[in-house]
């Protein structure tokens, strides 16, 4: 099946600031990789069988990575809603490096690391660096659909800097190093340092589309998040 996203503005690849833009552009997404981008009146000519996703005043681009993957998966805790202790990462809550007390255990954990990824979709991340120690937090990463730059035991965020992204593209270039950080990496990153890959033809359909702000994205503001073609997020 073919599906057109379209929005107010598509960046194919905001890491480079002489990459074209496309205003009222569309990404044309044929399973899960991308099979065009560019001028929404164009794709929808050339493709009128296609379903259509309009996404308003959005802006479209690719995800973004999460440099804090190891700390937000394997030392904080996502509490379960029925906690009712909110759905911050609560710091140390899960022991281990920086932790407080014994690490818990694979079960706990695997859960914990299933709610954090579930709510970094909501922020726009499609790709989250590791190293990922723990079994089940692998899994959970593996099952979630995200990419993992450098693969789930590899190096750190200081490894990855300046890396490639999975289909080629950027892989980021921010400062933030291996540490504490928040679910969304627009608090703490550049909108260009925290993109993960561009938008070419047969690359992975990984994208998100922001509210947009006077200088890019809204930290904050995902309004969805597509990973392989599949739409994982989306705010109501």
């Amino acid at each position: 099946m073919l599906t057109l996203h379209r929005a107010a503005r598509v960046l194919p690849d905001p890491a480079d600031p002489t990459a074209p833009s496309h205003a009222d552009g569309a990404v044309l997404v044929r399973g899960g990789l991308i099979a065009a981008v560019g001028p929404y009146a164009g794709l929808a000519a050339d493709h009128p069988a296609a379903r259509v996703r309009d996404w308003g005043d959005g802006l479209l681009a690719p995800g973004l990575r999460n440099p804090h993957g190891h700390w937000l998966l394997e030392c904080a805790y996502h509490p379960d809603p029925r906690e009712e202790i909110g759905d911050e990462p609560v710091p140390g809550g899960l022991g281990g490096l920086g932790g407080l007390g014994e690490p818990a255990d694979e079960a706990r954990c695997g859960a914990s690391a299933r709610r954090g990824l579930q709510r970094m979709l909501g922020f726009g991340v499609t790709a989250v660096t590791g190293p990922f120690e723990r079994a089940s937090v692998r899994t959970a990463v593996a099952r979630s659909g995200l990419s993992v730059p450098g693969g789930p035991g590899g190096p750190g965020e200081l490894g990855e800097l300046g890396g490639v992204g999975g289909d080629g593209g950027h892989g980021g270039s921010g400062a933030a190093g291996i540490g504490e950080g928040p679910l969304d990496p627009l608090l703490v990153l550049p909108f260009a340092e925290a993109v993960y890959g561009r938008l070419g033809v047969g690359g992975r359909a990984d994208f998100a589309v922001f509210e947009p702000g006077p200088d890019g994205p809204r930290a904050g503001g995902c309004r969805a998040t597509v990973l392989a073609g599949r739409l994982v997020f989306r705010r109501r």
